[in-house]
Protein backbone atom coordinates (compact mmCIF):
# COMPACT_ATOMS: atom_id res chain seq x y z
CA UNK A 1 0.00 0.00 0.00
CA UNK A 2 1.46 3.37 -0.99
CA UNK A 3 1.99 6.21 1.45
CA UNK A 4 -0.75 8.87 1.38
CA UNK A 5 0.36 12.25 0.11
CA UNK A 6 -0.79 14.57 2.92
CA UNK A 7 0.30 18.17 3.37
CA UNK A 8 -0.42 20.05 6.60
CA UNK A 9 -0.60 23.85 6.56
CA UNK A 10 -0.92 26.49 9.27
CA UNK A 11 -1.76 30.10 8.42
CA UNK A 12 -1.57 32.69 11.17
CA UNK A 13 -1.84 36.43 11.58
CA UNK A 14 -3.98 38.91 13.44
CA UNK A 15 -7.73 39.35 13.08
CA UNK A 16 -8.58 41.46 10.08
CA UNK A 17 -5.75 40.17 7.89
CA UNK A 18 -7.96 37.64 6.13
CA UNK A 19 -6.33 34.52 7.57
CA UNK A 20 -9.52 32.45 7.44
CA UNK A 21 -10.38 33.56 3.89
CA UNK A 22 -6.85 32.64 2.80
CA UNK A 23 -7.29 29.17 4.29
CA UNK A 24 -10.69 28.80 2.66
CA UNK A 25 -9.27 29.70 -0.76
CA UNK A 26 -6.39 27.22 -0.40
CA UNK A 27 -8.88 24.51 0.57
CA UNK A 28 -11.14 25.46 -2.35
CA UNK A 29 -8.20 25.38 -4.77
CA UNK A 30 -7.13 21.96 -3.57
CA UNK A 31 -10.52 20.27 -3.06
CA UNK A 32 -12.79 21.90 -5.66
CA UNK A 33 -10.36 22.82 -8.43
CA UNK A 34 -7.35 20.60 -7.75
CA UNK A 35 -8.85 17.14 -7.38
CA UNK A 36 -7.57 16.69 -3.81
CA UNK A 37 -9.28 16.46 -0.42
CA UNK A 38 -9.00 19.18 2.22
CA UNK A 39 -10.29 20.08 5.67
CA UNK A 40 -9.90 23.36 7.56
CA UNK A 41 -10.06 24.28 11.24
CA UNK A 42 -9.95 27.89 12.46
CA UNK A 43 -9.32 29.55 15.82
CA UNK A 44 -9.49 33.12 17.04
CA UNK A 45 -8.19 35.04 20.03
CA UNK A 46 -10.59 36.85 22.40
CA UNK A 47 -11.31 39.67 19.95
CA UNK A 48 -12.44 39.22 16.37
CA UNK A 49 -10.08 41.90 15.05
CA UNK A 50 -6.56 42.65 16.15
CA UNK A 51 -5.83 39.51 18.14
CA UNK A 52 -4.03 36.40 16.96
CA UNK A 53 -5.94 34.02 14.77
CA UNK A 54 -4.98 30.86 13.00
CA UNK A 55 -6.35 28.35 10.56
CA UNK A 56 -5.03 24.91 9.72
CA UNK A 57 -5.57 22.76 6.66
CA UNK A 58 -4.96 19.12 5.94
CA UNK A 59 -4.68 18.49 2.20
CA UNK A 60 -4.46 14.95 0.85
CA UNK A 61 -4.82 12.93 -2.32
CA UNK A 62 -7.26 10.67 -0.42
CA UNK A 63 -10.11 11.43 1.98
CA UNK A 64 -8.96 13.33 5.07
CA UNK A 65 -10.02 11.14 7.98
CA UNK A 66 -8.21 13.16 10.67
CA UNK A 67 -8.58 16.94 10.24
CA UNK A 68 -6.13 18.05 12.93
CA UNK A 69 -2.51 18.73 12.12
CA UNK A 70 0.61 17.75 14.01
CA UNK A 71 3.62 19.66 12.73
CA UNK A 72 2.81 21.61 9.57
CA UNK A 73 4.71 21.09 6.33
CA UNK A 74 3.97 24.72 5.41
CA UNK A 75 3.69 27.69 7.76
CA UNK A 76 2.24 30.93 6.37
CA UNK A 77 2.66 33.78 8.82
CA UNK A 78 1.43 37.36 8.58
CA UNK A 79 2.19 38.66 12.10
CA UNK A 80 5.08 38.56 14.53
CA UNK A 81 2.80 37.33 17.32
CA UNK A 82 1.66 34.38 15.20
CA UNK A 83 5.24 33.55 14.30
CA UNK A 84 6.35 33.58 17.92
CA UNK A 85 3.43 31.39 18.96
CA UNK A 86 3.72 28.69 16.27
CA UNK A 87 7.23 28.81 14.77
CA UNK A 88 8.51 25.74 16.62
CA UNK A 89 5.74 23.57 15.16
CA UNK A 90 7.05 23.77 11.58
CA UNK A 91 8.67 20.53 10.44
CA UNK A 92 12.46 20.57 10.25
CA UNK A 93 12.23 20.30 6.46
CA UNK A 94 9.13 22.50 6.17
CA UNK A 95 8.46 25.66 4.19
CA UNK A 96 8.03 29.06 5.84
CA UNK A 97 6.18 31.80 3.91
CA UNK A 98 6.07 35.11 5.76
CA UNK A 99 5.23 38.82 5.62
CA UNK A 100 8.77 40.16 5.75
CA UNK A 101 7.86 43.68 6.89
CA UNK A 102 5.90 42.40 9.91
CA UNK A 103 7.74 39.22 10.87
CA UNK A 104 11.35 38.78 11.93
CA UNK A 105 12.25 35.16 11.33
CA UNK A 106 15.02 33.04 12.75
CA UNK A 107 15.86 30.81 9.82
CA UNK A 108 16.45 27.17 10.65
CA UNK A 109 18.75 24.97 8.62
CA UNK A 110 16.79 22.55 6.47
CA UNK A 111 13.71 24.78 6.29
CA UNK A 112 13.01 26.79 3.16
CA UNK A 113 11.86 30.35 3.87
CA UNK A 114 10.33 32.88 1.51
CA UNK A 115 9.49 36.44 2.55
CA UNK A 116 7.22 38.93 0.80
CA UNK A 117 6.13 42.51 1.56
CA UNK A 118 2.48 41.58 1.03
CA UNK A 119 1.05 44.57 2.92
CA UNK A 120 3.17 47.11 1.03
CA UNK A 121 2.30 45.47 -2.30
CA UNK A 122 -1.41 45.56 -1.42
CA UNK A 123 -1.12 49.24 -0.48
CA UNK A 124 0.53 49.93 -3.84
CA UNK A 125 -2.41 48.22 -5.57
CA UNK A 126 -4.64 50.62 -3.64
CA UNK A 127 -6.24 48.44 -0.94
CA UNK A 128 -4.26 47.12 2.04
CA UNK A 129 -7.12 44.71 2.76
CA UNK A 130 -6.05 42.45 -0.15
CA UNK A 131 -2.64 41.69 1.39
CA UNK A 132 -3.88 38.15 2.18
CA UNK A 133 -4.53 37.62 -1.53
CA UNK A 134 -1.05 38.93 -2.38
CA UNK A 135 0.22 36.38 0.15
CA UNK A 136 -1.83 33.64 -1.55
CA UNK A 137 -0.26 34.36 -4.93
CA UNK A 138 3.18 34.26 -3.36
CA UNK A 139 2.30 31.07 -1.45
CA UNK A 140 1.01 29.37 -4.61
CA UNK A 141 4.21 30.17 -6.50
CA UNK A 142 6.46 29.18 -3.58
CA UNK A 143 4.86 25.85 -2.71
CA UNK A 144 3.34 24.48 -5.90
CA UNK A 145 0.67 22.75 -3.79
CA UNK A 146 -1.60 23.21 -6.81
CA UNK A 147 -0.84 24.93 -10.11
CA UNK A 148 -0.83 28.72 -9.79
CA UNK A 149 -3.74 28.99 -12.25
CA UNK A 150 -5.80 26.61 -10.09
CA UNK A 151 -5.26 28.83 -7.03
CA UNK A 152 -6.04 31.93 -9.10
CA UNK A 153 -9.35 30.38 -10.19
CA UNK A 154 -10.20 29.66 -6.53
CA UNK A 155 -9.54 33.31 -5.66
CA UNK A 156 -11.91 34.44 -8.41
CA UNK A 157 -14.61 32.01 -7.21
CA UNK A 158 -14.23 32.81 -3.49
CA UNK A 159 -13.95 36.58 -3.10
CA UNK A 160 -17.01 38.86 -2.79
CA UNK A 161 -18.77 39.65 -6.05
CA UNK A 162 -17.53 42.88 -7.55
CA UNK A 163 -14.04 42.55 -6.06
CA UNK A 164 -12.73 39.89 -8.45
CA UNK A 165 -10.58 42.21 -10.57
CA UNK A 166 -8.92 43.81 -7.52
CA UNK A 167 -8.25 40.44 -5.91
CA UNK A 168 -6.87 38.90 -9.09
CA UNK A 169 -4.52 41.89 -9.44
CA UNK A 170 -3.38 41.26 -5.87
CA UNK A 171 -2.90 37.54 -6.53
CA UNK A 172 -0.90 38.20 -9.69
CA UNK A 173 1.26 40.71 -7.79
CA UNK A 174 2.07 38.02 -5.21
CA UNK A 175 3.06 35.54 -7.92
CA UNK A 176 5.22 38.22 -9.56
CA UNK A 177 6.88 39.05 -6.22
CA UNK A 178 7.91 35.41 -5.81
CA UNK A 179 9.19 35.17 -9.36
CA UNK A 180 11.21 38.38 -9.02
CA UNK A 181 12.75 37.47 -5.67
CA UNK A 182 13.24 33.71 -5.88
CA UNK A 183 12.45 32.06 -9.21
CA UNK A 184 15.58 33.41 -10.92
CA UNK A 185 17.84 32.46 -8.04
CA UNK A 186 19.02 29.25 -6.44
CA UNK A 187 15.77 28.82 -4.50
CA UNK A 188 13.76 28.31 -7.70
CA UNK A 189 14.67 24.61 -7.71
CA UNK A 190 13.62 24.29 -4.10
CA UNK A 191 10.11 25.55 -4.82
CA UNK A 192 8.95 22.14 -6.04
CA UNK A 193 5.52 20.74 -5.16
CA UNK A 194 5.40 19.60 -1.56
CA UNK A 195 3.71 16.76 0.19
CA UNK A 196 4.39 14.48 3.00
Amino acid sequence: MSKTNRTEIRITGFGGQGVVLAGHIIGHACAVNGGKHATMIQSFGPEARGSACSTTLAVSDTEVLYPYIGRPDIFVVMSGEGYDKYRDELKDDGILVYEKDLVTVREKEGQESYGVSSTRIAEEIGRAIVQNIVMLGFFAAATGIVPVETMRQAVEESVPKGTEALNLRAFDAGVAAFNESYAKGVKAEEAAPVGG
